[in-house]
């Protein structure tokens, strides 16, 4: 399943192999046509009753009836098609309706999608387990989102306007503000993924900057470099400031 499907919701379509009640009987295991009377070893209880003598007693055991195979009845032809088994096997295409918020392992139930039951009874219910593909940008922990934003050094300084993606939008501007750090993360309110079967309430999108430090440098920019480093007071400065801007007590 899609990544943006198990976040907002679908529809999806799954092949799946289960047994339907036979066509041919209607469930009955019997041909269609074929008398039925009681079972003449069982006497119409589908079981039998066997005796073993013993040193320590007689050990009574109970077993399906092997000339009716426990239905307690005589049949004088099984159905041709399902070989008396009143089910057959088939494979066949679901529709299943994905609410918005389901994780990777979340496991949906389809009602009367299961196995037909016995003697024509009514089916079961089909479970599914979802697997979900990983988004190559997005990572999700819970209902919050996570991604990594690449910034030059210069923008990280002065400040930009960056572009991310989200699972909203493709391109999405994002303000990077002035002097932001490598690994910052900035928060995108209510652009996470939607709590389950709540389409309104959403988790948050989590981008952390990282900061491209050049690896070279013309000799024009080095100088620029190196004069903006000198123009930078030092710590011993900046300690000095400090303390002169610290009030006096008496």
């Amino acid at each position: 399943m899609a990544f943006e499907t198990a976040c907002f919701g679908g529809k999806e379509r799954v092949k799946i192999q289960h047994l339907e009640t036979c066509d041919r009987c209607t469930g009955s295991g019997v041909e269609p046509g074929a008398r039925v009377s009681t079972c003449g070893t069982c006497g119409g209880s589908g079981v039998v009753v066997q005796v073993t003598r013993t040193p320590l007693g007689n050990f009574q055991t109970q077993t399906a009836c092997p000339a009716c195979r426990g239905s307690g009845q005589k049949v004088d032809k099984y159905c041709a098609s399902c070989n008396g088994d009143g089910v057959t096997r088939k494979t066949k295409t679901v529709s299943v309706n994905v609410p918005c918020g389901v994780d990777d392992g979340t496991k949906l139930r389809l009602a009367g999608e299961g196995d037909a039951g016995t003697k024509g009874g009514a089916a079961g219910d089909l479970y599914i387990f979802l697997s979900v593909k990983p988004d190559p940008s997005l990572t999700r922990k819970g209902q919050d989102l996570y991604s990594t934003l690449d910034v030059d050094a210069v923008d990280a300084i002065l400040g930009t306007t960056a572009i991310t993606r989200t699972i909203d939008e493709p391109d999405l501007d994002v303000e990077v503000p002035a002097g932001t750090q490598p690994g910052t993360q900035l928060k995108l309110p209510n652009k996470g993924v939607p709590q389950l079967n709540k389409r309104n309430n959403r988790g948050d999108h989590y981008v952390t900057v990282n900061v491209r430090i050049p690896t070279s440098l013309t000799p024009e920019q080095r100088a620029l470099v190196e004069k903006f480093k000198e123009s930078e007071p030092s710590d011993a400065q900046q300690k000095k400031s400090k303390q002169q801007k610290r009030p006096r007590i008496r």
